[in-house]
């Protein structure tokens, strides 16, 4: 097993660098996060930092890069306070990976890769039309990074989408059966398939100790 020490990682191109910690950390969830500015134009792009932060309240976070990398999700999100997030399946995934690219702010990231935006009742921000499991969120706080200038974004969780075969008697959402990805660094996408499910864990207990 090689021993990679973070002196020999500083040493590397920039770009090397980048793909080999971006892809430390694993398989991460894929997702498209849909939002407007006050003016009502869509923005979409795709987001690998989407992180569940409680259940009551329904809280999911995700990390928004510097601004002057990425600075439209984060200001129409501080704008208006609502977005979406939408999973990500193969038969798009080449238009949700387009969306990571740098559109001008006047551009419609939906018309821009081919999706359709979806709006419901009073939700201001679109949902992917295309996505099988897709939620609506209402903005908590904005936590500034200070390391690395990046935002931990928190939103509450107000409406969900998903056809209702996808969700078992205890709750457990099959995602797999939606054919969601996942993916790996920034540009690899990979399809899921459960191994297996365990129950709710609890210590064994060593009898001869006693």
């Amino acid at each position: 097993m090689q021993h990679i020490s973070i002196d020999t990682i500083k040493t590397w191109e920039r770009f090397y660098r980048a793909n080999f910690i971006n892809c430390l950390s694993g398989f991460k969830s894929a997702s498209l996060i849909g939002t407007v500015n006050e003016d009502g134009q869509p923005n979409l792009a795709v987001f690998s930092s989407i992180v569940h932060l409680g259940s009551d309240p329904a809280l999911i976070g995700f990390i928004n890069r510097p601004l002057a990398a990425a600075p439209h999700t984060l200001s129409n999100i501080k704008a208006t306070g609502a977005y979406t997030i939408n999973h990500i399946h193969p038969s798009f995934v080449n238009k949700a990976h387009q969306s990571s690219a740098k559109y001008p702010v006047e551009i419609n990231e939906f018309e821009a890769v081919s999706l359709e935006a979806q709006y419901i009742n009073s939700i201001k921000a679109p949902f992917v039309k295309e996505s099988f499991i897709k939620y609506a969120l209402e903005l908590s706080e904005i936590v500034p990074i200070k390391q690395n200038n990046t935002f931990l974004v928190i939103g509450y969780v107000t409406d969900i989408l998903m056809d209702a075969s996808l969700i078992e008697e205890d709750g457990f959402i099959a995602i797999e059966n939606a054919g969601t990805m996942t993916c790996v660094g920034v540009d690899a996408y990979y399809k899921t398939e459960r191994t297996a499910r365990f129950g709710y864990a609890k210590p064994i207990v060593n009898k001869e100790s006693k």
